[in-house]
């Protein structure tokens, strides 16, 4: 991204700030994506898979830090199990009813390990990509009647702000280029393939309601596609 000196009229600089075109800013996600890197690797064995490691990908600017975790040696199979899993600090961390999170993450790796092996893309993409804060903006929002997807657009954002740029390229660097996708939601399978991973075939990976998320879930069949029947 190039950022030009501001200039009144005179040629002058003005209080010091710096131009950016709208076009360098909205292309920024896409092109920092690309120059993911793996940083850092070591093994962490889990509960549910004692033959597990995590690996830790930064961009060059610096920027906040994507996790893989890879069970066994999926970068030797010919098509893994793979898993595209967005950061869900409540579901993930605090066990939250609202969203089948928890029971997805926990049930991906006990997958892959009876598999034999398996890469979960642990994606800093909370709340399909508006962040912790935003969605819990969005909770409030659903309490008061609106669904995920209206809750979302009402705080301003898209339905989906997610940019799964970022796994094509950790797969990549992973020496990962065909995969089978732990999925329900049709759009990811379309989104990493365009972004030239071979997606071998979806596999399901649905949880039943608990009674809280059942509207949630709900809304994930009816209006973002999710295939849960």
């Amino acid at each position: 991204m190039v950022a030009t000196p501001l200039r009144d009229g005179a040629g002058l600089h003005r209080h010091d700030l710096l131009a950016v075109e709208a076009a360098q800013v909205l292309a920024y996600p896409a092109g920092a994506a690309t120059t993911l890197r793996k940083v850092a690797e070591a093994a962490v064995p889990l509960a549910a898979a004692p033959d597990a490691r995590v690996a830790a990908f930064r961009a060059a600017d610096g920027g906040i830090e994507h996790l893989a975790i890879l069970i066994g040696r999926p970068e030797a199979a010919d098509a893994p199990l793979a898993r595209m899993h967005s950061e869900c600090f409540t579901g993930d961390l605090l066990g939250s009813l609202r969203c089948d999170c928890g029971p997805q993450l926990q049930g991906a790796i006990a997958r892959m390990a009876e598999a034999g092996a398996g890469v979960l893309l642990y994606l800093a993409q909370e709340g399909r990509g508006i962040g912790l804060v935003n969605k819990l903006r969005a909770y409030a929002l659903q309490d008061a009647g609106l669904d995920t997807l209206d809750a979302n657009r009402a705080l301003g954002w898209g339905a989906d702000e997610r940019n799964f740029l970022v796994a094509a390229t950790m797969l990549r660097e992973l020496g990962i280029e065909r995969v089978r996708l732990l999925t329900n939601n049709p759009e990811k399978l379309r989104a990493l393939a365009a972004c030239g991973i071979a997606v071998e075939g979806r596999v399901e990976h649905a949880f039943p309601p608990n009674g809280v998320n059942d509207g949630y879930l709900a809304t994930k069949a009816t209006r973002f596609g999710h295939l849960l029947a």
